[in-house]
Order: structure tokens, then sequence, then C-alpha cells
């Protein structure tokens, strides 16, 4: 049992490894730094204290985001449990409301909504995910779909 315990924190770390921490205090802590360890050091840093969407939320820590990006953080907080709801069926008021506040134009609604459905058990990998959590997940899947970067650049 203590192999499969450590094999998954193994296997946990090596994938924090490859993500770019972003910003958050984490990143600010271990900036200029590269390697498997300070990248690691900083993804958890931000993932245990919650504090990179907070960065984002308020353009602080060393994140820089636009108003939009901001709104929508602002209204995960307090409807999380909605917006998952209707982003697992890809429709609904919440997903519609999250389009609107990001200024995603109707013409691309269609492929935002599909985006957010088909990376649904990324954006919320449990029921415990925080709408902190959600928020970064979302932005990090827009960044990369070459229709949708253009509402979550900063």
């Amino acid at each position: 049992m203590k192999k499969l315990i450590a094999g998954a924190i193994l296997l946990g770390a090596s994938s924090m490894a490859f993500a770019q921490p972003g910003c958050g205090v984490g990143a600010m802590i271990w900036k200029g730094q590269s390697g498997i360890a300070p990248h690691v050091l900083a993804a958890t840093t931000n993932g245990s204290f919650g504090n990179q969407t907070f960065g984002m939320t308020t353009g602080t820590l060393g994140c820089q985001t636009n108003e939009a990006v901001q709104s929508m953080a602002m209204y995960m907080n307090s409807n999380v449990d909605k917006v998952a709801r209707d982003m697992s069926r890809g429709s609904g008021e919440n997903l519609d409301t999250l389009a609107v506040l990001l200024g995603v134009e109707q013409a691309d609604r269609a492929a935002f909504r599909k985006v957010l459905q088909d990376n649904f058990a990324l954006i919320f990998p449990s029921a415990d995910t925080t709408s902190d959590q959600a928020v970064d997940a979302i932005v990090a899947l827009m960044e990369k779909d070459e229709t949708l970067s253009k509402y979550v650049a900063a």
C-alpha cells in the first residue's frame, strides 16, 4: 500500500513538473529558477493556498489578467455548482452568463460551450474542485484554443 501511495505522489509531482506555474506566490518565490523542483514547488504552493486565482481576480501576485476573467472568477465564486451542472450538459443559463462575462461573441459561443463540455473532467476533476481551480482550468483551456484565446488574453 505504501508503494501505491508513493507512486501516486510521484506521478502527481511529475505531471505538475511539466505544467508552468504561471503566476501566484509560488511563481514569485521560485521566479527565474528552472528545473523540475522549482516548478513542482511553485505549482504546489499555488495549489495549496489557492492564491493563483486570487491573483488573477485582483491582478496581483504577478498575475496580469483582463477584467472579463476577473468578472468570471467572481461569478464562479457563488455559482460554481450551477455552472458545473450547465457545463456538463453543454448548455444553460449559467454557461451563457460565463460567455457574456468573458465577452465571447455570439459566433464563438458554440465553440466555447463545446470546449468546456468536452473538458468537463479537466475543469472539475472531483466533487471537491473549488471555483478557483475551475477558473484556472477554464482560462488555461481557452488560452490553448485558437478561437477562444482572444477572450482571456491579458
